[in-house]
């Protein structure tokens, strides 16, 4: 299993799941010309997208995500309620994603890619947190979470590759440039991780196993990438975690391809 970060953050997120001999597409919020740019860096052909998945239906994470799966003739995975959106309803097919059940997908000679999906606290209902698991590799995936869960900590424990949200720093988002409304959303339960809210789901998720973690969702304006690396290495050292990489996911430039 590999997997490599498009772009993340405000302005739209989407990532490539390359699991048994199927390659997945997970969030598609970029601009459609955002995202074939960056697909076409990452050597994806016509019709090279089996699997679309989308975590909720905010444009940052949904916006390209019907007309991805028209073009690549890719199977639609999200929730029934999300299904009639507009960015979302030009999908020729579409499987239910539902939170507490386990989702499977053929993964062609490799056998099944099994997707376990918690829902989590966000302004957007439902949104998912997503475990995939391939070949006895995993990854999980942890964003648009407005406070820290225990039980998604449980459920995701110890996958080999953890994706998790560090959007702001307090003290950036206090002083910085939004409106008062819009602080209080980011920072409320509906809202999204600080970097210690982050730290502290990923001393919880990083198990033996976790050998990267990326930073994701981080905020322009109200984070800077230094600051949410040195409380992830914090995190893990409570964790008890050494030799773990750290890879920051930015709005513009896509990740390297990372093993799980």
């Amino acid at each position: 299993m590999q997997f490599r970060v498009l772009g993340s953050g405000s302005r739209g997120n989407a990532s490539l799941l390359w699991a048994g001999d199927r390659l997945l597409l997970v969030d598609a919020g970029l601009t459609i010309r955002s995202l074939n740019e960056r697909l076409d860096e990452a050597r994806v052909g016509f019709r090279g997208i089996d699997h679309v998945v989308v975590t909720h239906g905010h444009l940052d994470h949904a916006r390209s995500a019907g007309i991805v799966a028209k073009r690549h003739g890719a199977v639609l995975h999200c929730a029934d309620t999300i299904r009639q959106h507009r960015a979302l309803s030009r999908a020729p097919e579409h499987a239910s994603l539902t939170a507490g059940e386990p989702h499977r997908i053929d993964g062609g000679g490799s056998g099944e890619i099994t997707i376990d999906a918690l829902r989590v606290p966000h302004d957007c209902d439902p949104t998912f947190a997503l475990r995939f698991e391939s070949d006895g590799r995993a990854l999980a995936l942890v964003t648009d979470m407005g406070e820290p869960r225990d039980d998604v900590a449980k459920a995701f424990t110890d996958a080999h590759v953890v994706v998790v949200e560090a959007n702001h720093d307090p003290g950036m988002l206090a002083r910085g440039p939004y409106p008062d409304a819009l602080k209080a959303r980011v920072a409320g339960p509906g809202g999204h991780l600080s970097n210690e809210q982050m730290g502290s789901m990923l001393e919880r998720l990083a198990g033996p196993r976790t050998h990267t973690v990326v930073l994701a969702h981080l905020s322009a304006k109200n984070n800077l990438p230094g600051l949410a690396v040195e409380a992830a290495e914090r995190a893990l050292l409570r964790a008890g975690r050494t030799g773990v990489r750290i890879v920051v996911a930015t709005q513009d430039t896509p990740t390297e391809t990372i093993d799980a």
